[in-house]
């Protein structure tokens, strides 16, 4: 998405061909999950699929374009020497204009590779930063104790 750009659901004219947008957008949402630079893109693009406007499918148009340029970029794996599990977060705070909930994401390597990433709105509505950096580490931590914890 271009830097700065906000999409909102009444900022446009509607579509012509919505079924075309949703044809797009739908695949889109599969090839993120090999592609965590593209992902909070998609997931914006994907919030609208029930109310389409034109600057929505020039984001998807800047997406697609995008990808047809770094399509030899992908996940890559190596090993390291030491076992050490980092996790990095980042919020935006009320970034949607239509409901004010903000968007949290995070990251958790393992030696230098990636193995879990996520961007979505928060569920509830915050009333500072603290808050939404809280909640978004909140987050990330249980995803760290809970989704790599041995099963015994």
């Amino acid at each position: 998405m271009a830097f700065g750009k906000k999409l909102a659901k009444d900022d446009g004219n509607a579509l012509s061909d919505p079924q075309h947008y949703r044809s797009i957008v739908g695949p889109l949402q599969y090839l993120y999950h090999t592609r965590p630079n593209i992902s909070y893109s998609i997931n914006k693009v994907a919030q609208y699929m029930q109310n389409l406007i034109d600057s929505h499918w020039v984001v998807v148009k800047r997406i697609l374009r995008y990808l047809r340029g770094t399509l030899d970029y992908g996940l890559m794996f190596t090993s390291g020497k030491m076992m050490n599990l980092i996790a990095c977060t980042d919020t935006d705070w009320g970034s949607d204009v239509d409901d004010r909930r903000s968007t949290s994401s995070h990251c958790v390597l393992l030696r230098p590779n990636i193995i879990s990433w996520s961007s979505k709105k928060q569920k509830s509505i915050s009333r500072s930063t603290v808050e939404v950096k809280y909640r978004s580490l909140a987050d990330t931590a249980s995803e760290i104790i809970y989704g790599y914890s041995p099963c015994y």
